[in-house]
């Protein structure tokens, strides 16, 4: 969300993400605590996925169900929700929102940097919870819309590299300037109705395999 998202073997391209969450899964290990949270969630037309009783099954659910955001209490046996979430966030680029009894800063600082969008103090009313999980998943969206920025600008800096690398070698092969160069590729690459980066790439190829 400004971090990069990882890759990983979970993580199947760039998600189409909804203006809004669908379905959230709920990990508390207080039965009523949990129970109180899906009822509201249900009442705002949330589909919950859970409960989960603890970090590591929270984890499991997110491999298998795929929610659009994670709730999770941040002290849980086992694997406890923060660790859940560093896991969540890097594995499956879901978003988590923590719940606590405990406003306690070291939490704030340490959810930032593991993909924690998002603090929900108990007891949680309603209200709290729908604007709670606006917010949380409006910066979710800003981060991703970041990182697809960044991804777009390394992707066209590239390209400009192969593009700029092919353009020289055909100013020393062919003996033509620059501009002229240009022109060569840009026409073979509409005559063939190909990108010019890979018309680039092509030339590139080409020259690696006749050498100097």
């Amino acid at each position: 969300m400004t971090t990069t998202p990882p890759n990983s073997e979970s993580s199947e391209g760039v998600r189409d993400l909804p203006k809004q969450p669908k379905r959230i899964l709920v990990a508390d290990d207080e039965h009523l605590v949990a129970a109180g949270l899906i009822a509201a969630l249900k009442d705002l037309k949330y589909k919950v996925i859970g409960p989960a009783s603890d970090g590591e099954q929270a984890i499991k659910q997110c491999r298998s169900d795929r929610p659009d955001l994670a709730i999770l209490d941040i002290r849980m046996p086992g694997i406890d929700g923060l660790a859940a979430a560093e896991t969540i966030y890097n594995e499956f680029q879901i978003p988590v929102v923590m719940l606590s009894a405990y406003s306690d800063p070291e939490y704030v600082s340490s959810g930032n940097r593991i993909g924690v969008f998002g603090y929900l103090l108990k007891p949680v009313s309603r209200d709290q919870l729908r604007v709670g999980l606006e917010v949380s998943w409006s910066r979710f969206l800003r981060q991703h819309e970041l990182s697809d920025e960044v991804n777009s600008l390394r992707e066209r800096l590239e390209h400009r590299k192969v593009i700029e690398q092919a353009k020289w070698i055909i100013v020393k092969r062919k003996g033509v300037d620059e501009p002229e160069a240009m022109r060569m590729l840009q026409k073979q690459a509409r005559n063939g109705r190909r990108p010019l980066v890979d018309v680039a790439q092509s030339v590139i190829e080409s020259e690696s395999l006749l050498g100097d």
